[in-house]
């Protein structure tokens, strides 16, 4: 048998030959600045609730959060995306909860602007899912979510989490002209430094299965089809990331994020403005689901789904996974 030698001057394998030399030239880097925690959060001072379909997630009162989040900030978790419940008994179809000045996410955001001021950055949801009846994320008119008349509702939520004090406003409605109706609202109020960051792309997913467990928003009968975006589309995520950045959104977001890998890459392409990624509940359930039973090692399998998701172009990556990889050091 012909033995092949290969030139010395072609030898890429000389980058990776050890991991000091591979951490040098990586292309792709995950910071923790870059992680966002989502948390979800109850209706009262204190209390800790386990979310069985979401190992290691708990919902948490607003004293009991803060105590978590100052633990996180030490890790280096300095941005968490907040997910409120209402008070048991005042989810109305239209919602009214949701912009209640006492509510959970309105409280917690104050409690936690006063605690850690500008050393960390406050995200809200923006939605009606979690305070509706019937569990849309919008008005509902014989059987049908109708647009337009949602946006006041919207508005009035996005207005609460400013006037508590949230940096960040996120809208994951997907309602027609929601982005314009809150920024106009906000800069009209006063809030014009309030930063708006939009569910730009967000999917009819079976991925949120676990979610809707934490946040109890399941739909009392049929499905987000018809504001959520279509699975199996891509060019309109284009038309989506257009809109919501003429309406005035300053960061842009796809969710979910791991199967949609392909959209993450086509809207970088397409705008500069800063990209987030939501690796979102059930991605999380399914690799904690495999980690227990000895499926997958926890750590490579995460580490190498956040960096899937920078290297396909999200600049940030909202994942509750963020405690874990820092907690256990495997950046």
């Amino acid at each position: 048998m012909m033995t092949v030698t290969t030139p010395d001057r072609f030898r890429p394998r000389r980058l990776r030959r050890t991991p000091a030399i591979r951490d040098l030239v990586a292309e792709t880097r995950i910071a923790a600045n870059q992680l966002i925690m989502p948390h979800f959060v109850l209706p009262k001072a204190r209390g800790s609730e386990p979310i069985a379909s979401m190992p290691g997630i708990e919902l948490q009162g607003v004293d009991t959060l803060t105590e978590r989040v100052e633990q996180d900030l030490a890790l280096g978790i300095r941005s968490v995306l907040l997910f409120g419940h209402p008070p048991a008994g005042t989810k109305t179809p239209a919602g009214d909860a949701a912009a209640a000045a006492g509510g959970a996410v309105q409280r917690a955001v104050a409690a936690l602007k006063e605690r850690f001021a500008d050393e960390l950055v406050v995200m809200t949801d923006v939605c009606l899912c979690a305070y509706t009846s019937h569990g849309h994320c919008g008005h509902v008119a014989a059987g049908y979510v109708v647009n337009d008349s949602s946006l006041s509702s919207l508005v009035a939520a996005a207005l609460s989490h400013a006037d508590a004090g949230a940096d960040v406003v996120a809208p994951s409605d997907m309602m027609d002209g929601r982005v314009a109706a809150i920024r106009d609202a906000l800069d009209a109020r006063g809030h014009t430094n309030v930063v708006l960051m939009s569910y730009s792309v967000k999917y009819a997913s079976a991925y949120y299965g676990p979610f809707r467990d934490a946040a109890d928003s399941t739909p009392e009968s049929g499905d987000r089809r018809s504001y959520q975006m279509d699975v199996r589309n891509v060019r309109e995520s284009l038309r989506e990331v257009e809109l919501d950045i003429a309406e005035g959104a300053d960061i842009l977001m796809v969710k979910p994020a791991l199967a949609y890998l392909d959209v993450i890459r086509a809207v970088r392409e397409r705008t500069e403005l800063p990209l987030a990624a939501y690796n979102v509940s059930g991605e999380y359930s399914a690799v904690k689901a495999a980690v227990a039973n000895g499926w997958l090692d926890e750590r490579t399998t995460v580490l190498e789904n956040l960096i899937a998701m920078r290297r396909a172009g999200a600049d940030l990556l909202i994942t509750y996974h963020a405690r874990d990889v820092l907690a256990g050091g495997w950046l």
